[in-house]
């Protein structure tokens, strides 16, 4: 009988003893606020670290906003006026006249004639100087470029001497439709009313010009027929 009952009391102590262990745990928990208090803090300040990278995104942001207004302020300040858009335009066909005349200068076997060339190649370049000083003051840019239309002219003129050759009287054509192309561009300026002043009167005495040159290769190509 006795022997049964500590047998009973044996099976039952591992049992009571994790009982009371867990209730040892649970009051510790309880009485430990600190904890819940560090986990908290903890989920906090990962929170915060989480939100910094929003506030430095916020401030690049700004910080690219405000360059862009200012680049937009700077290019709206230094936009160049309409006479610079006329002049712009303009030298695309003087620097065509340059390129036509240089070519011909370097085709023709006619010692008056490539020393006639050799002058409308200083006379456009010296027009191209002119122009060119105008539109900086205007506020744009230098221009140095040619017009598409020329370049291709140019090609096609290249490609008709590679199979027929070109002679004097070739040559003189070439000059006069670019000549003619000039005055129309000289025209077109003139008559788009944004130049005035000096700029206006610096165009006007170079369409007097070109005028003239036409009217001379035209005389040199009837002499040449």
């Amino acid at each position: 009988m006795y022997s049964h009952s500590f047998l009973l009391m044996s099976q039952a102590t591992p049992s009571s003893a994790a009982s009371t262990q867990a209730e040892i745990n649970y009051q510790k928990t309880i009485a430990s606020p600190k904890s819940a208090a560090t986990q908290g803090s903890g989920s906090g300040q990962v929170a915060a670290k989480a939100k910094k990278p929003g506030t430095a995104r916020k401030l690049v942001g700004g910080a690219l906003l405000a360059l862009g207004i200012a680049y937009l302020a700077t290019r709206k300040k230094n936009k160049p006026s309409p006479e610079a858009a006329t002049l712009d335009e303009l030298l695309y066909f003087v620097n065509d006249r340059i390129e036509g005349y240089k070519r011909a200068v370097a085709e023709s076997h006619d010692a008056e004639l490539r020393g006639y060339y050799k002058q409308l190649v200083s006379q456009s370049q010296q027009f191209a100087t002119d122009l060119n000083t105008h539109l900086t003051r205007e506020g744009g840019e230098r221009e140095d470029s040619t017009t598409l239309k020329g370049k291709l002219y140019r090609a096609w003129m290249d490609a008709q001497a590679a199979v027929t050759g070109r002679d004097e009287k070739t040559i003189l054509g070439a000059n006069i439709f670019g000549e003619e192309w000039a005055l129309k561009a000289y025209k077109e300026a003139l008559a788009d009313q944004t130049l005035t002043g000096t700029v206006r009167q610096a165009v006007e005495r170079q369409y007097t010009l070109s005028q003239k040159t036409y009217d001379r290769l035209k005389k040199l190509a009837e002499n040449e027929a």
